[in-house]
């Protein structure tokens, strides 16, 4: 048996086809519909990306117990587990955050890696000349020297080494898995993960796909939103949602190289196809842009997730259940036959592929120190710290990085040593005061009915509603086995 992930970064639920769009041309996620079963009620866990990634690996929320970070030395790792179970691991990705302090630890768990370099700010081609940059509104481009500022200028470096697009990132991540599928295509028992960090912006692509979406545009040039409220007009929001929807047709036609090759090969009695992101995206939808510093939204939350099943072949089906990423990591062990570590709260997806069954009554999601959401499939709760300090909150962790740089030593100086969790293995870890990314306090508490307001306009006040939510997410808490500041934070004490 072989299985294959097709992973993006960033892409939008909403702008797909198979979901509903009619105006973004994705014929060949039309054509993976009819191929795969689609799930209609995927949610976000672990915020954004790292930490969706540790649970790609670990099967488990990590949100409530540290910040964007590494794999711990206790975490259980998917394809470590295939690869000591002899089935060979290769990764094909040009997501560059596994390049940084943060995101070390992963890519070594597979077999063999194959990184492409360039995206977004990735630190890749050294010019010390400032490059030539269009004229742009500067406070897209963050405070002087400050991590996004040299992100935003090395952007446009790496922009230069990138003319056609067989020299960008994406269109090389693809050529090694179809290298890889090739290559193995008369081998058994591997996972192929071809991951790329498209749609994420910036939403850079060739002439060719903008020309899927012509428009009248004369502002600045505009493809990276910034990650604040919204105050561009009607036109510079309408030209970034169709530089995204470029994006995503370029992320189109290369999903559709993979289809093809699985045709080619004869693969799909085989290999299970798996085609997912991390999260979605805001695109001036609720006044914002972008994602973290808002609670997170449909249009961040409520993902897509199509899978091939080889054993049972449902084809063109919609599924019901409510599923988020902790439950690959079980599914793709369950399918090669590996047994799933207890600490894994995921479920495989076999049953809900082959008949709809249930996966799970609620769905915790959300990011380290801001909103704890929950969701039983039709009702949104998010709730918000209680103050505005969102005190008390603690990382636990025994890898003290934060995105792209280690702990400080100013926030070293005072650690002290946590209890084991009930999934740490034994092992102790350190404690140490957090630094969140926002202040989710100002938004306040929400609940929100999204079959009937999918669009999440109207918050409900419906005491009793938000009392069987707040339940459902205290058990599930507890069973995730979170800190006890975090109810402390959230007022559920």
């Amino acid at each position: 048996m072989k299985a294959i992930m097709v992973m993006f970064d960033t892409l939008n639920r909403h702008m797909l086809p198979p979901y509903g769009c009619d105006w973004v041309h994705a014929p060949n996620f039309e054509r993976l519909a009819r191929r795969t079963v689609a799930f209609d009620k995927c949610y976000v866990a672990s915020m954004p990306c790292m930490p969706a990634r540790r649970e790609l690996h670990t099967g488990r929320y990590n949100f409530l117990h540290r910040s964007w970070g590494p794999l711990e030395p206790f975490d259980d790792s998917m394809p470590e587990i295939l690869k000591e179970h002899g089935v060979y691991t290769h990764l094909a990705t040009d997501h560059q955050h596994y390049l940084e302090d943060g995101g070390a630890t992963y890519h070594q768990r597979y077999n063999t890696w194959h990184f492409s370099r360039g995206q977004e700010g990735d630190f890749w081609k050294g010019e010390v000349e400032d490059p030539e940059i269009p004229p742009v509104v500067a406070a897209r481009t963050g405070p002087p020297n400050s991590a996004a500022q040299r992100g935003w200028r090395q952007d446009w470096i790496n922009r230069k080494y990138m003319q056609s697009e067989e020299l960008q990132p994406q269109h090389q991540t693809f050529a090694n898995g179809l290298e890889f599928m090739r290559t193995n295509r008369d081998a058994d028992n591997w996972f192929l993960q071809i991951e790329t960090f498209d749609p994420h912006e910036p939403f850079f692509t060739q002439q060719k796909y903008k020309d899927l979406y012509p428009h009248e545009y004369h502002g600045d040039h505009f493809d990276w939103p910034p990650y604040r409220p919204v105050d561009e007009s009607d036109e510079e929001i309408q030209h970034v949602r169709y530089e995204y929807a470029a994006l995503v047709s370029m992320c189109d036609e290369h999903l559709g190289k993979v289809l093809d090759l699985m045709d080619e090969l004869d693969m799909w009695d085989d290999t299970m196809l798996i085609v997912n992101t991390d999260h979605g995206f805001l695109l001036g939808e609720h006044d914002w842009w972008a994602k973290i510093a808002q609670p997170f939204y449909n249009e961040v939350a409520h993902i897509p997730l199509f899978i091939w099943d080889p054993r049972s072949r449902h084809v063109g089906e919609r599924r019901s259940g409510l599923v988020q990423m902790i439950d690959l990591p079980p599914t793709l062990l369950e399918f090669f036959g590996v047994d799933i570590p207890p600490d894994m709260q995921g479920v495989p997806l076999r049953k809900a592929i082959e008949e709809d069954d249930p996966v799970r009554q609620g769905a915790l999601f959300g990011v380290h120190g801001g909103h704890v959401n929950v969701t039983d499939g039709q009702y949104v709760y998010m709730r918000a710290p209680t103050n505005p300090g969102n005190t008390p909150l603690f990382d636990y962790t025994l890898m003290p990085t934060h995105m792209r740089e280690r702990f400080s030593v100013a926030e070293l100086q005072d650690i002290a040593l946590a209890e084991p969790f009930s999934f740490t293995k034994g092992c102790r870890t350190m404690k140490i005061a957090a630094r969140p990314w926002m202040d989710p306090h100002q938004f306040g508490t929400m609940l929100f009915d999204v079959e009937s307001d999918p669009a999440q306009q109207s918050p409900l006040d419906d005491p009793e509603t938000e009392q069987r939510m707040i339940e459902l997410m205290t058990r599930l808490m507890k069973e995730s086995d979170s800190p006890p500041e975090q109810f402390e934070r959230l007022g559920l004490v």
